[in-house]
């Protein structure tokens, strides 16, 4: 016991100044101005109604879900991102400041968890700085399977040993697939990934957001299962057509006149075209919907109800540029999202 207790000990001093290291490390850094700067957010981007999620989502409210028991705290000066496998030239070493170097790219664009229940709360919308992760894999010899290339599946792993299997056809098909240093115009933050994670638009984060990247491998998706598909996770999950009200909360109790209804929808990649809203059974009405910054980005939306006294379920469905109407099928999160449409029921007095 007496071991155990000095092995602990010891294990928690090193910890703590590995911790200071890159502590010290973030503090350090200052993010250049971005080769390629995110556009500027549309006038009519932001609706201004109370209770509805603010357009971009700060750093300290973003959803974080991952499978980490400890934050892992990573030293930017001493961190490395192998890329080696099928397809590659040659195995690749790059540092932060090799990162640094390169003409970096600022994109706002949304993530969304595969666990996101319908109408929950992991989706948030940021502006995220990094590199073209196709650039990068490109200047290694990565050719797209749809191309020819060998390998079918980019598999990204974790300081903390996590395994993300993303498609590379998705990662060079022109998208902004990143390899993000920055969020909101500081450097990441240690819950989200410090000193550099993927984000690629489109995918859910179980497939494509490798937080504390560390390596990435080029292989298939029939010669390796990542770590979530061992649990029997989809291997491909593009994230679905969803809505969400914001508000009126549920069970509220709003005042009969006119009350606004409100809330996001988002269909990364494919953008969304249109938000619909029932009240009851009544014909599905067209909600408001605000000004598009990117089809990567969520769209706010509103509905002005002339609310009668008594009990209400309001609904709310989107369209994605594609015309895909959101589904009323509700399923759950596994094996790849979940689907239906968000409702709240509410009283007015």
């Amino acid at each position: 016991a007496a071991a155990s207790a000095g092995v602990g000990a010891l294990g928690r001093s090193f910890n703590a100044s590995r911790g200071k290291d890159a502590i010290a490390s973030r503090e350090g850094i200052v993010l250049p101005a971005p080769a390629s700067p995110a556009s500027d957010v549309p006038r009519g981007a932001r609706l201004r109604v109370p209770g509805i999620s603010p357009f971009l989502t700060p750093a300290e409210d973003f959803y974080r879900v991952d499978t980490a028991l400890i934050v892992p705290k990573v030293d930017a000066d001493a961190w490395r991102l192998r890329i080696h496998g099928k397809g590659v030239a040659r195995v690749t070493s790059l540092s932060f400041q090799d990162l640094l170097r390169r003409g970096l790219v600022e994109r706002d664009i949304t993530l969304t968890c595969v666990s996101n229940e319908v109408g929950g709360p992991y989706v948030g919308n940021a502006r995220w700085i990094g590199v073209r992760l196709a650039d990068v894999l490109a200047e290694c010899g990565v050719v797209p399977p749809v191309r020819g290339g060998p390998a079918d599946q980019l598999v990204a792993r974790s300081v903390d040993g996590m395994t993300i299997g993303t498609p590379v056809d998705d990662v060079m098909d022109g998208r902004d697939a990143l390899l993000a240093l920055g969020m909101n115009g500081e450097p990441l933050p240690f819950e989200h990934g410090f000193p550099v994670r993927m984000v690629v638009p489109g995918l859910y984060g179980y497939v494509s957001a490798c937080k504390w990247i560390e390596d990435i491998e080029l292989t298939t998706f029939d010669a390796y299962d990542p770590y979530w598909v061992r649990r029997d996770w989809a291997a491909k999950a593009p994230v679905k057509t969803q809505s969400r009200i914001d508000t009126p909360k549920p069970f509220a109790r709003p005042t009969a006149g006119t009350v606004m209804v409100a809330g996001v929808a988002w269909a990364q990649h494919r953008g969304i075209d249109k938000v619909e809203v029932r009240v009851d059974d009544g014909p599905w009405r067209s909600a408001n919907l605000a000004a598009e910054d990117t089809r990567d980005t969520w769209r706010q939306w509103s509905f002005p109800w002339q609310a009668a006294p008594g009990g209400h379920t309001l609904t709310v469905r989107a369209t994605d540029r594609t015309g895909t109407v959101q589904t009323a099928e509700r399923t759950r999160t596994s094996p790849d999202g979940a689907s239906g449409r968000h409702s709240v029921v509410v009283t007015v007095t």
